[in-house]
């Protein structure tokens, strides 16, 4: 599952956010954090149960600057390594690899 979390970037917010995931002993298999106009957003997908899921929103969300917290299914082939380079066709570069 993706976590879609919305913050002010002050001191510690972001450690705080990652702080609530590693206090339960979970995986953290991708992390990924973007810095917008006036508030960051950070993406962080994790296995949880229906459990640990209210419970790492209300602990977020106790987090003063946190803005707004979402959630989706993971879509690992979004942040997959393996991408053709721009302007290249999968189609066109399968028979040369099989070369």
């Amino acid at each position: 599952m993706q976590f879609h979390i919305r913050y002010r970037n002050t001191q510690g917010t972001l450690m705080r956010i990652l702080n609530a995931v590693s206090r339960r002993a979970l995986d953290l298999p991708s992390v990924h954090a973007d810095a917008g106009e006036h508030d960051h957003e950070v993406t962080i997908t994790l296995e949880v149960n229906q459990k640990q899921v209210g419970q790492l929103y209300r602990e977020w969300y106790a987090i003063p600057d946190v803005i707004r917290v979402g959630s989706g299914a993971a879509h690992p082939a979004s942040w997959s390594a393996h991408h053709a380079p721009a302007g290249v066709g999968l189609e066109d570069s399968r028979p040369a690899a099989r070369a």
